[in-house]
């Protein structure tokens, strides 16, 4: 992926080197599990992780010193500024062809666990989107894991970051509000389907952001389009279920299928069109 010459956004920020008070180091393979467990039950990832003595009582606090980053660590942390200031150009230029100005999210960079205005979080949850704040957080390690679930690249890495981006662009364009509405009065089920839905729209938003970033700066290079539907493809319900050794129940799906989700991310790339990823509409559902 070409992203050295992007604009690196200024609307990052750096949480890491925060110790988490009174728990002990999580392993990126206890992460994983609580990850898959917490898809699979639908439990907070932060209870699964105390259960599985992973953390103690979490609450954050400065470190007392500055941390040293390692080159690697520097170059992602760079990665993601460059990623972002993509998509604040591309998403800027649609909002103004459309006669509405763009608000920028923020994007908070953390190690283990974080506090937002949507509660505590471990990094277990995996990169997240709080409307509350308006902001992405982010956790550098979870590309390894990406990578271990067989999503490697530097694509696959950007697609998440752009599917965050995306409940950015639900929550201010009124979405996700109207679909909370929705499900505070949705049984458990329809609940699950309205959840797939969103995250089937920000996967092809993702796509949507993509196509312009790279008709508009050049951004991907060969292969890099199969990594980001490999990236899609790994974190589908049917597949961290499946991979858990635990039997497939759609109903319970949260996220889509990996059939979904490539579907939705292919739509975004191949159209370009905010209009053609209507999941509601295509599913009947009106907002």
């Amino acid at each position: 992926m070409r992203w050295r010459k992007g604009r690196r956004s200024t609307n990052i920020e750096d949480r890491r080197g925060r110790r988490v008070a009174g728990g002990a180091k999580i392993s990126g393979g206890v992460i994983i599990i609580a990850l898959i467990l917490s898809f699979i039950t639908g439990q907070n990832p932060l209870t699964l992780l105390q259960q599985m003595g992973g953390v103690g009582q979490v609450s954050q606090a400065p470190s007392g010193s500055p941390v040293q980053r390692s080159a690697a660590d520097q170059e992602k942390a760079d990665f993601v500024a460059a990623v972002l200031g993509y998509t604040e150009d591309v998403w800027g230029e649609l909002f103004a062809s459309a006669g509405q100005q763009y608000k920028e999210p923020g994007l908070v960079l953390f190690d283990q666990a974080v506090e937002s205005a949507c509660g505590l979080n471990s990094a277990a949850v995996g990169p997240f989107y709080c409307p509350g704040d308006h902001k992405v957080y982010l956790e550098l390690g979870f590309f390894q894991q990406l990578a271990r679930m067989g999503a490697p690249g530097e694509f696959a890495q950007a697609y998440v970051i752009g599917h965050e981006v995306g409940h950015h662009i639900q929550n201010i364009t009124g979405i996700e509000p109207r679909v909370r509405q929705l499900r505070r009065s949705a049984g458990t089920t329809q609940g699950n389907q309205l959840s797939v839905l969103m995250e089937l729209q920000a996967d092809c938003l993702a796509g949507v952001w993509a196509h312009h970033a790279n008709r508009r700066d050049r951004i991907l290079e060969p292969g890099d389009v199969e990594e980001g539907l490999q990236a899609a493809a790994s974190i589908g319900d049917d597949r961290l279920m499946a991979g858990s050794g635990k039997v497939v129940r759609p109903e319970s799906f949260t996220h889509g299928s990996s059939a979904q989700r490539v579907e939705w991310l292919k739509r975004g790339l191949r159209t370009g069109d905010f209009d053609a990823c209507d999941t509601f509409g295509e599913a009947g559902v009106r907002l």
